[in-house]
């Protein structure tokens, strides 16, 4: 009976990850639900597929990256992103900066810190999965960064509009804080959308062209780490090529009106290959990751990320940034 039992209860936990990985490409799965639901069941159950999942998680990173640019008008954005050039550059150099001293400070994983730092600049799990490739992040390194910055977005829908309210921002001030304080778009949209219209116009827009910045700073990091990887004689880390692809269908959908409605089912589909991708990444997380990594990321991330939103929030209502 036991001999018939070990195999039966083999088999079973060896088809969640596969079942579970199915769901993910449904509505029902958000992308933070299905990064948890990947980490449960690795700790739990354990992940009899390791190496399978490892490689597929660079891949599907890659891909869902392109295909996010098929969403993206570069003309609108591009307007944007001019007219906030002298406040993106400073924040973003600025948060890296603190990002490297906190982590300094707290003694965090270099590239755990490195992933954290990015995505609290630029737009959370997108650069995240633009970055990780070219500085050789390990697996569990991605998962805890992601993790981070998921928590802090689920906690920015229900913070950031109850204080708007108090505060009397304007739909503007709201939309320009959320976009540069939030990490993530989707978190963006959803607070930006419980604003109001007017908000939800400008989040959108000033974080969609802040996304943009994912392209330089993720070559500024492939060539950092070439240099550093060459001075050891070590092999050369990836290349971002996929960056190029991103703006290659950003730009094919933005100039070819005809193909637009295509454009945006493969934004659809590289969304929703995302959140299968973030699952992914959450079966990477064992236990003994997790016994390594501590409380300093997340720490890490939080007081990141109070400072941030704090100092965007005032340099909003004196009139530095509108």
């Amino acid at each position: 009976m036991q001999t018939l039992e070990k195999p039966l209860s083999h088999h079973i936990k060896a088809s969640v990850i596969p079942v579970a990985g199915i769901m993910c490409l449904t509505p029902y799965i958000s992308s933070a639900v299905a990064l948890i639901l990947g980490i449960v069941i690795a700790v739990a159950l354990g992940n009899p597929y390791i190496a399978r999942t490892r490689k597929l998680t660079s891949t599907l990173l890659s891909l869902s990256v392109m295909g996010l640019g098929a969403g993206m008008d570069l003309g609108v954005v591009g307007k944007v992103g001019l007219a906030g050039v002298g406040y993106t550059v400073v924040g973003i150099s600025t948060t890296l900066v603190l990002g490297y001293l906190i982590g300094k400070l707290l003694r965090t994983e270099r590239d755990t810190s490195i992933l954290i730092s990015v995505g609290t600049a630029i737009c959370g799990g997108s650069a995240i999965a633009a970055v990780a490739p070219t500085i050789r992040a390990k697996h569990h390194e991605i998962s805890i960064a992601l993790g981070t910055v998921f928590l802090l977005n689920a906690l920015a829908l229900f913070i950031f509009p109850p204080i708007g309210h108090i505060l009397n921002l304007s739909e503007t001030q709201f939309g320009l804080w959320s976009a540069l304080a939030i990490h993530d778009t989707s978190s963006v949209v959803g607070s930006t959308l419980q604003y109001g219209p007017h908000a939800l116009e400008v989040g959108t827009t000033v974080k969609l062209a802040r996304a943009l910045w994912i392209v330089p700073v993720t070559f500024l990091f492939s060539y950092l780490f070439a240099r550093g990887q060459k001075s050891q004689g070590a092999e050369k880390p990836k290349r971002p090529w996929f960056i190029l692809g991103f703006l290659i269908a950003a730009a094919l959908v933005t100039w070819i009106p005809e193909i637009r409605p295509a454009g945006h089912m493969v934004n659809e589909v590289a969304k929703k290959v995302l959140v299968l991708t973030l699952f992914l990444i959450g079966t990477n997380l064992t236990k003994e990751t997790i016994r390594s990594v501590g409380l300093k990321p997340l720490i890490q991330g939080i007081s990141l990320w109070i400072v941030v939103a704090s100092a965007t929030l005032g340099a909003i209502l004196i009139g530095w940034i509108h």
